[in-house]
C-alpha cells in the first residue's frame, strides 16, 4: 500500500525587491538591464498579466441609475398611492382620468428625474476634473530607447527616469544620479526623497525605501534607471486600491433620516385609513355598496393627504439647488444627500500637504554673519520682500535691507538659485516650480530680494557634484565672468560648515571663528525647533590649475569625480524653508471651531513640521502632542480610542491608520469627513461619513472613493461647504416642519369633520349621514398648491439664524424632533379647529349660530376650503423658525412672497372662475366670506407665534 505524500511546506515568501541587491532582482525577473526585455518577451508578458492598471467597477448603466432613484421607501409609499388611487377609480366606474394618480405619478417621475441630472452633473464635473492626457513611460527594449503608455508596462520592463516624468509602475532603482522623487501622493511627505541604488532593510518602512519608485510619484531632479517589478493592482497603489473594496459606503444621516420618516408615514396612512374608513361606516345609516366604496375613497383621499408627496421632489430641487451653490464655490458633490452630511459633520479629518499647506516650499528666513532677515509672502509668486530681523521675532522690521546684510542675502539666495536644476514660470499670473520645489524656493526668493537679474549673463554651469544622502550637499561648478571659476555648494548646514573655514562678511570674506560657528549653530536649532527645513549656501573661487581641472572634467562629459573641491569653502548663510499654511486655511480652522467642528491633522510628513503647521493654523496650541504611525500601531482599540479624543495631530501615518483613526471617531458617535489628495487617502475617505478629494493635485483613485471633490484644493472651501449643508439642513426641517403640519391640518379638518358633522351642522346635507367637509379634489388640490411652489421657496429660504454659532448635530438627533413634532401636532390641530370654525360659522344648526350661519353647503365648503389654503400660507411664516418670531427677516426670501402671490391667485381663480368652480365644486365668495376666511386662517400665525414666545422665554 503506498504511503500518502507528507503535505509540503508553503513556499517561502519572496524576499521583498527593497532588501536585495538590484542585479538579483533584474536578474529573477529574467531582464537584461543594459537592454530591457525583447519586444517578444514584452508582448507575451502584456498578455499573460495584463494592461498596467488599476482594478475599477464597470460603470453603472444610465437606466440602472434613473431606476435607483426611486429606491426610497418614501417613493415606495407613493407608489401604493397611486396604486390604491387607480383601484379605486376602477371601481367607482372609471370615469374620466385618474387625477390623483396622474398627479402623483407625475411628483415622483420629476422627483427621479432631478435626481438622476444632477448625479450625472457631478458626475460629469469630476471626470472634467480627473481628464488628463494619458501617462506615458520610457523604457528600454531590444537595447533602445521607447515612449510607451504607462498601460503597456509589465514586469521586467526597465524605466528610464528624468527630471518631471511620472513613474508608471513600482520599480527597484538600477542606477541613480543626483535622483530625487516627489512621493505626496503616496506617503503625504512634502520633500523630494533622495533615491540610490543600495538596498535597505526588509522591514523598512514604505517611505524610507530609498531604491525604489513608485507608480503615481513623480521625478523632481535628476536621472535613474529602475526595473518594474510590480504593475496594475500589485502596486503599491492599487494594493490601497483594494482596500477600498472592503469598505462599504453607509447611508448619509439624511437619507437614514427620511427612510424612518417615511416609515412612520406608512404607519400613519394605514391607521388614518382604517380608523376613517371604520369610523365612516359605524356612522353610516345605510350600508349599501355605494357607500362602502364611497367611504373606501375617503380613506384613499385621506391617505394621499396625510403622505406630503411633494418631498421627495421638493428635497430633491433643494439639495441639487444647494450643490449648484457649492459647485460655483468650487465644491462638487456627487451625490445629493452627501450635501446635507457636511452640515453635520463634528469631525473634519484632514491632509496636511497641497491641503492645509499651498505644497509651494517657501524660504521665510535668511540668516548670515551680520544678523537674520524674514522673507514675507508665501508660495510660489514672487509676492513679498526681504527685510531684515534684528529682534528674531519672525517679524520684518520696517528699515530696509541694505549695508553687509543685504550683500550676504544676495549671495545665499543668489547662491541656492545657481545651485538648481529648477525653473519658476507664469501662466497667466499663476505661478508654478518646474523641478524640485525645494530649489524652486531659492528662486522665488531671490526674485522677492530683486536681485535675479544681477546674475543673468554672467555664469555659466560646466559641472557638478551631484546630491547623495550619504554627503548630504550638492554642488556646481561654473563660470564667473567677474571671479573666473567658481564652486556653488548647498547642502545640511552642519555638513557644509564641516567644509567651510571662512565667512562672507558683506562684500569680502573672514575667518569662520568659533562663535561664529556657535552664532550660526544657535539659529539653526531655532530654525529646526519651529519646524523649518534648513539649507545652507556656501561658495569658492577656484585656483587656476583647479578651473583647469574642471575643464577637463566638462570635455570629458563630467565624468570625473570633483567632490575634493568641496573644501575651504565661504559659508554664505542658511536659509529656513517651509511648505507655508494656506493663508485662508486658519481662520477657516476658526470658524469650524467656532461651529464646534473638530479639526484634526493627519499626514505622512515629519512629526515637528505636522506639529508646526497645526499650531499656525490654530488647530492645536504650541507644544501640542502629536502621535506617529508606529505609536498607533502599539495601540490596541481602547487605546486609540482614548487618543483620538485627546490629540488632534497625527505624523507619519499609513492608510491603515487612517482608517484605524476614523472608525475610532466614529465609534465614539462623532459624524467625520475626512480630506485628502493622495492615493494613500483614498480608503479613510470611502471609510468616513464624507469623504473630501481634492479635485487639482487628487489622484484619480481619490477622486472615485470621494463623496466630494474640491475643485480649487482650498480648504476653507470645505468649511464654507459645512455653512452650506447647515443651512440646507435648516431648510430641510423649514419644509419638513411646513409640510407635515399642513397636511396633519388637512387629515384632522377631513376627521373631525366626519366625527363632529352633527356638531357643525354638517349631517343634515346627506340621507347617508355622512357627509364630507372637503371633497377629495379640493384636498387634491391644497396639496398641489401648497406642497409645490411655497414648500420649494422655504427649501432656498436664506438663513436666519447664524447656523455657525451651534455645534453640529449629533447622529442619535432627528430632523423631525419631540419638539418639532410637538409644533406640527398643534399647527395642524388649528389649521383643522380654524376650518371647521369657518365650516361652522356659515352653516345653519352647528355650534356656532351667528347673522351669516345662513349658506348653503356648497358656499361653507368652499369657505373653510380657503380657510385651510390660506392657513396653509400663514404657515409658511410660521415654518421658516422653530423658535425665531415669523416677524423677524421676514422679506428676505422673495421666492417664498412670489410663491405666496402665486397660490392666492390660484386659489381665488378656483373660487371665482366658472369652469373652475365645475372642476372643484365651488362656488363665488363675497367679501364678508373672505373676511371671515382671512380672519381665521391667520389664527395658524397668532397662536404659533405665542408658542415661539413661550420657547424662547424658556430658553432664557
Amino acid at each position: 500500500m503506498p504511503t500518502p505524500h507528507a503535505p509540503s511546506a508553503p513556499a517561502p515568501t519572496p524576499p521583498s525587491p527593497h532588501s536585495r541587491p538590484a542585479g538579483a532582482v533584474a536578474a529573477d525577473l529574467g531582464t537584461d538591464a543594459p537592454t530591457g526585455l525583447s519586444a517578444r518577451s514584452a508582448a507575451d508578458r502584456l498578455a499573460a498579466d495584463g494592461p498596467n492598471e488599476l482594478p475599477s467597477k464597470p460603470p453603472v448603466p444610465a437606466w440602472k441609475r434613473f431606476l435607483g432613484q426611486f429606491n426610497d421607501p418614501l417613493v415606495y409609499l407613493l407608489l401604493a398611492a397611486i396604486a390604491i388611487s387607480t383601484a379605486a377609480w376602477v371601481l367607482e366606474g372609471a370615469e374620466g382620468a385618474p387625477v390623483d394618480s396622474i398627479v402623483i405619478l407625475a411628483v415622483v417621475t420629476l422627483n427621479a428625474v432631478l435626481g438622476f441630472v444632477q448625479e450625472n452633473k457631478a458626475a460629469d464635473a469630476v471626470a472634467a476634473l480627473s481628464a488628463m492626457t494619458e501617462a506615458t513611460s520610457t523604457v528600454l527594449r531590444d537595447g533602445s530607447r521607447l515612449v510607451i503608455p504607462s498601460s503597456e508596462l509589465v514586469v521586467g520592463d526597465v524605466l528610464v527616469l528624468g527630471e518631471g516624468d511620472q513613474v508608471g509602475a513600482d520599480a527597484r532603482l538600477l542606477s541613480a544620479a543626483a535622483l530625487r522623487v516627489v512621493e505626496s501622493s503616496l506617503t503625504g511627505e512634502a520633500d523630494a526623497v533622495v533615491k540610490t541604488p543600495e538596498a535597505v532593510g526588509a522591514d523598512t518602512d514604505l517611505a524610507d525605501r530609498t531604491c525604489m519608485v513608485y507608480r503615481g510619484t513623480s521625478v523632481a531632479q535628476g536621472t535613474g534607471r529602475a526595473v518594474v517589478v510590480a504593475t496594475g493592482a500589485d502596486t503599491e497603489m492599487g494594493a490601497i486600491a483594494r482596500m477600498l473594496d472592503s469598505v462599504e459606503e453607509e447611508d448619509t444621516p439624511l437619507q437614514k433620516e427620511i427612510h424612518s420618516i417615511s416609515k412612520m408615514l406608512g404607519i400613519v396612512v394605514v391607521v388614518i385609513a382604517v380608523v376613517v374608513v371604520g369610523t365612516l361606516l359605524l356612522l353610516a345609516t345605510d350600508r349599501t355598496p355605494d357607500t362602502i366604496v364611497h367611504s373606501l375613497l375617503l380613506g384613499v383621499s385621506l391617505a394621499v393627504a396625510a403622505v406630503p408627496e411633494g418631498l421627495p421632489a421638493i428635497l430633491s430641487v433643494v439639495l441639487a439647488l444647494g450643490v449648484q451653490r457649492m459647485a460655483v464655490h468650487k465644491a462638487v458633490v456627487k451625490k445629493l444627500t452627501s450635501v446635507e452630511t457636511l452640515g453635520s459633520a463634528s469631525v473634519i479629518c484632514s491632509d496636511k500637504t497641497g491641503t492645509l499647506t499651498r505644497s509651494e516650499m517657501t524660504v521665510q528666513e535668511v540668516v548670515t554673519a551680520s544678523g537674520a532677515c524674514v522673507v514675507t509672502g508665501i508660495g510660489y509668486a514672487p509676492d513679498g520682500e526681504v527685510a531684515p530681523d534684528a529682534d528674531r521675532d519672525g517679524r520684518p522690521d520696517a528699515d530696509p535691507l541694505e549695508g553687509s546684510l543685504r550683500d550676504e542675502a544676495t549671495v545665499v539666495l543668489s547662491g541656492g538659485a545657481l545651485a538648481s536644476d529648477a525653473e519658476l514660470s507664469a501662466d497667466e499670473d499663476v505661478w508654478s516650480v518646474v523641478g524640485d520645489p525645494t530649489e524652486g524656493a531659492f528662486l522665488v526668493a531671490e526674485k522677492k530680494l530683486g536681485t535675479d537679474g544681477h546674475r543673468e549673463g554672467r555664469f555659466e554651469r560646466i559641472g557638478e557634484v551631484p546630491f547623495t544622502s550619504e554627503r548630504k550637499m550638492m554642488s556646481v561648478l561654473l563660470t564667473d565672468t567677474a571671479h573666473g571659476t567658481v564652486i556653488m555648494s548647498k547642502g545640511a548646514p552642519d555638513v557644509l560648515m564641516e567644509r567651510c573655514s571662512r565667512v562672507r562678511v558683506g562684500d569680502a570674506d573672514t575667518e569662520l571663528t568659533a562663535q561664529v560657528r556657535a552664532r550660526f549653530v544657535e539659529h539653526i536649532a531655532d530654525m529646526s525647533g519651529r519646524a523649518l527645513r534648513t539649507l545652507g549656501v556656501a561658495y569658492r573661487v577656484l585656483t587656476d590649475e583647479e578651473a583647469a581641472r574642471v575643464r577637463r572634467a566638462a570635455d570629458s562629459d563630467g565624468g570625473a569625480d570633483l567632490s575634493d573641491l568641496e573644501r575651504d569653502l565661504v559659508l554664505a548663510g542658511v536659509v529656513g524653508i517651509i511648505d507655508p499654511p494656506r493663508p485662508e486655511a486658519a481662520a477657516a480652522v476658526a470658524e469650524a471651531h467656532r461651529a464646534g467642528v473638530r479639526v484634526l491633522m493627519i499626514t505622512g510628513d515629519h512629526p515637528a513640521t505636522a506639529g508646526r503647521i497645526a499650531a499656525d493654523l490654530g488647530i492645536v496650541e504650541r507644544g501640542a502632542p502629536v502621535l506617529t504611525g508606529r505609536e498607533l500601531e502599539g495601540m490596541d482599540d481602547g487605546a486609540l480610542s482614548r487618543a483620538v479624543a485627546a490629540t488632534s495631530v497625527y505624523a507619519r501615518v499609513a492608510p491603515e491608520h487612517k482608517m484605524r483613526i476614523v472608525h475610532a471617531l466614529k465609534s465614539q458617535g462623532h459624524t467625520v469627513s475626512m480630506t485628502g489628495d493622495g492615493v494613500n487617502d483614498a480608503p479613510a475617505l470611502r471609510a468616513a461619513d464624507i469623504g473630501v478629494a481634492m479635485g487639482v493635485t487628487g489622484t484619480q483613485v481619490t477622486k472615485e472613493a470621494a463623496t466630494m471633490v474640491l475643485a480649487d484644493d482650498n480648504f476653507a472651501t470645505i468649511v464654507d461647504a459645512v455653512r452650506e449643508g447647515r443651512r440646507i439642513f435648516d431648510n430641510i426641517k423649514k419644509f419638513l416642519r411646513f409640510l407635515l403640519s399642513s397636511n396633519m391640518g388637512e387629515v384632522l379638518t377631513v376627521f373631525g369633520g366626519v366625527v363632529l358633522s352633527g356638531a357643525i351642522g354638517l349631517s343634515g346635507h346627506s340621507e347617508s349621514g355622512v357627509v364630507l367637509p372637503l371633497l377629495a379634489t379640493q384636498i387634491l388640490w391644497i396639496n398641489l398648491v401648497t406642497d409645490s411652489g411655497p414648500a420649494l421657496a422655504m427649501g432656498v429660504d436664506p438663513s436666519v439664524e447664524d447656523v455657525m454659532a451651534r455645534p453640529p448635530r449629533k447622529p442619535t438627533d432627528r430632523v423631525v424632533d419631540g419638539a418639532m413634532w410637538s409644533g406640527v401636532m398643534l399647527v395642524g390641530a388649528v389649521m383643522a379647529a380654524s376650518t371647521l370654525a369657518t365650516l361652522d360659522i356659515f352653516l345653519p344648526g352647528g355650534l356656532i349660530e351667528t347673522s351669516l350661519s345662513t349658506d348653503g353647503l356648497d358656499t361653507a365648503r368652499t369657505a373653510a376650503f380657503s380657510t385651510l389654503v390660506l392657513a396653509q400660507l400663514f404657515n409658511t411664516l410660521n415654518s421658516r423658525s422653530e423658535t425665531v418670531s415669523a416677524f423677524s427677516h421676514v422679506f428676505v426670501n422673495k421666492w417664498l412672497w412670489g410663491a405666496i402671490g402665486l397660490t392666492l391667485v390660484l386659489q381665488v381663480a378656483v373660487v371665482e372662475v366658472p369652469f373652475l368652480q365645475a372642476a372643484f365644486s365651488t362656488t363665488s365668495l363675497d367679501p364678508v366670506h373672505w373676511a371671515v376666511v382671512i380672519v381665521m386662517a391667520s389664527l395658524v400665525l397668532w397662536v404659533d407665534e405665542l408658542r415661539k414666545l413661550v420657547a424662547r422665554a424658556r430658553a432664557h
